[in-house]
């Protein structure tokens, strides 16, 4: 499947250092889930990824966070296409929401293990630089029977 890895392209540049420090406070948060079962959590990464993942960005608490610390710690910035993070943070969006409904239901098992899923990936992104998005998008796509140009 990598030799024909396709990922979403929007001609928009984002900095991945930032996306990689909002993976890290995604990887937190829900470690911190594990850790507690406190599922509110995932009502703000709800909303978080929501506005990261539409064009209200500039709205999202982690990337304030995350910019104070790329500031702080004086990281630099190192431009990548945005859509894969989008989609990847659509996919986020989709995740929360349904580990908000599992907790609810109490569902733990089910909550638990989309929670991993969530601090797998964000713990590749953040400390890898791996975006799992195109993975993802390239899978969707096989699923749906379209191939690469």
């Amino acid at each position: 499947m990598s030799n024909n890895l396709q990922c979403p392209v929007d001609f928009v540049a984002i900095n991945e250092n930032k996306a990689r420090v909002n993976a890290f406070f995604v990887l937190g948060l829900a470690a911190t889930y594990l850790l507690t079962g406190f599922w509110p959590i995932f009502l703000l990464l709800s909303a978080d990824f929501l506005l990261r993942a539409s064009s209200l960005a500039n709205y999202s608490a982690i990337g304030f966070l995350s910019d104070a610390v790329i500031r702080q710690l004086n990281i630099g910035n190192k431009l990548v296409d945005r859509a894969p993070k989008r989609f990847a943070a659509w996919v986020g969006f989709g995740f929360s929401v349904a580990i908000v409904a599992s907790a609810l239901l109490q569902w733990t098992l089910a909550a638990n293990a989309l929670t991993g899923t969530i601090v797998v990936f964000a713990f590749l992104e953040s400390f890898a630089g791996f975006c799992a998005g195109c993975y993802v998008y390239t899978f969707g796509l096989l699923l749906r029977g379209k191939k690469g140009e």
